[in-house]
């Protein structure tokens, strides 16, 4: 499943498109330790963090994520998201806690 019909099946918001019509969500990983992420996140998980910020892109870029999900009501600045456009990046949010978001991500995809 694509980052953009999951982001439709779940609810959550399409912040940036980036190329969440063509990359695929195999898992999900959520922290918002940036080093964490960056060694323990898998290539195309969703990433769940409150980290909206122009880090947060480096981050997926550098861990091959499929897209970032912002979650608690959390928002990317606009450093971020003109980051995230140039660099194709995929950003999602939600109101839902990390929690609640990651569990209606992992139902819809079957894990």
């Amino acid at each position: 499943m694509t980052p953009i019909e999951l982001a439709a099946r779940c609810g959550f918001s399409v912040i940036n498109e980036g190329e969440g019509t063509k990359r695929t969500v195999n898992g999900v990983y959520c922290c918002d330790l940036l080093s964490v992420v960056m060694g323990r996140a898998k290539a195309d998980d969703l990433w769940i963090t409150v980290m909206g910020n122009l880090n947060a892109v480096a981050v997926a870029v550098l861990s091959d994520v499929s897209c970032i999900l912002l979650a608690e009501g959390v928002s990317m600045d606009e450093t971020g998201i003109k980051k995230a456009e140039q660099q194709n990046v995929c950003v999602l949010a939600t109101d839902q806690p990390v929690f609640e978001a990651a569990m209606r991500a992992a139902k819809e995809l079957s894990l």
